[in-house]
């Protein structure tokens, strides 16, 4: 008996069922490695695109410690109007950490404020040198008579080349026995609390009332004076005797004088009538 062969045919529609599952697996990989591929790309961008942004964050107009140095180098001895960082030396100039050697106004810095101003103080402060006492090296002295000899006016001439003050009023010894220097006349002085500054050539007065003209006087062949320092009580210098315009002169205690003026008829005018 023959038995029919009996063959395993598989369905058409069976191998279009597995056609359809292989190729949705391999649209499934690619779509993967795609995903995959895009997100390492973007990636990559953000990395590149990252010293873009740092770069352009600094606004182009912004000097760097580099450029600041060069521009305030540039400020030269005259300085620049930029503002310093760290000022200079002697004041800001130019745009930088250090402005111009010399810069004029400058603004800020470490040290910038001692010469900032651009202006240089001089020696002594612009005063120029401060003037000397006068002393006996630098007068020469006289004494004439007014009227008669108990009015007499002293006159001290600086015979130097330098201008020098003198303080106060003279200190006047009348004669080599006197128990007393001869009292001052306060109302006398002109310009209270400051010295009459003698330039070359220039002459100074002091009026001196030898007596009133009573009784009790004595014999004075010399006048002695000494002249006083800026600090009250002080003297400078040497005591200086004065000719005299006569052999002798008579004094007595109601003797007076004169603080020191540069007008003769000032000083005279306080004596003149006593």
């Amino acid at each position: 008996m023959n038995t029919p062969v009996r063959r395993n045919h598989k369905s058409p529609r069976g191998w279009k069922s597995y056609a359809l599952g292989a190729a949705a697996a391999a649209t499934l990989l690619a779509t993967t490695a795609c995903g995959h591929g895009s997100a390492d790309a973007s990636g990559g961008s953000e990395s590149s695109a990252q010293p873009s942004a740092t770069a352009s964050a600094k606004p182009s107009g912004a000097p760097s410690e580099a450029g600041g140095e060069s521009a305030g180098g540039s400020g030269g001895t005259t300085g620049g109007a930029g503002t310093s960082t760290a000022g200079g030396t002697k004041g800001g100039g130019g745009t930088g950490r250090s402005g111009g050697s010399t810069a004029g106004t400058g603004s800020g810095g470490t040290t910038g404020g001692t010469k900032g101003s651009g202006v240089t103080a001089g020696t002594t402060g612009g005063g120029g040198s401060a003037i000397a006492a006068c002393t006996q090296k630098e007068l020469g002295v006289s004494v004439v008579k007014e009227g008669d000899f108990r009015h007499l006016l002293l006159t001290m001439q600086n015979a130097s080349d330098k201008k020098c003050n003198l303080y106060g009023y003279p200190t006047v010894t009348l004669g080599a026995d006197a128990q007393f220097t001869t009292p001052v006349i306060k109302d006398s002085n002109g310009t209270p609390g400051e010295p009459v500054t003698l330039d070359p050539g220039r002459e100074a007065y002091a009026a001196l009332l030898v007596s009133s003209g009573n009784t009790g006087e004595y014999e004075a062949k010399s006048i002695t004076l000494t002249l006083q320092g800026s600090r009250p009580g002080s003297s400078v210098g040497r005591p200086i005797d004065v000719p005299l315009p006569t052999s002798a002169l008579y004094a007595d205690n109601k003797q007076l004088v004169t603080y020191w003026t540069t007008a003769s008829g000032f000083a005279l005018r306080f004596i003149m009538s006593k």
